[in-house]
């Protein structure tokens, strides 16, 4: 109908949650604290074998792009003089707490 206001949808939401609470604790259930890192789920985002055997190539490159971040190259620098791309450089040195000199 027109100039009827359409109900605000955060309100719904909030209503469906708090029904799916009151279902939840409702029946004798409780809340747990779970610790981090523990979970049920299988990695998707986590370390794989792939994923790992990244991290330990661009880890043999590290002392390599340390060494030339201390002679005081840049990132951009370190990258054409090692041939890689700037964002593999980058990466390297975030995981490495490698610092670059600034342009």
């Amino acid at each position: 109908m027109i100039g009827v206001p359409l109900p605000d949808p955060r309100d719904e939401v909030t209503a469906k949650i708090n029904r799916a609470l009151e279902d939840f604790f409702g029946a004798g259930k409780h809340a747990q604290q779970i610790p981090a890192g523990v979970s049920a789920e299988v990695p998707m985002f986590g370390a794989t074998p792939h994923s790992k055997k990244l991290r330990a190539l661009r880890d043999k490159d590290a002392p390599k792009v340390k060494a030339l971040a201390e002679a005081g190259k840049t990132a951009p620098a370190a990258a054409t003089a090692l041939d890689m791309r700037i964002s593999r450089v980058k990466l390297i040195a975030q995981e490495n707490g490698i610092t670059f000199a600034e342009k």
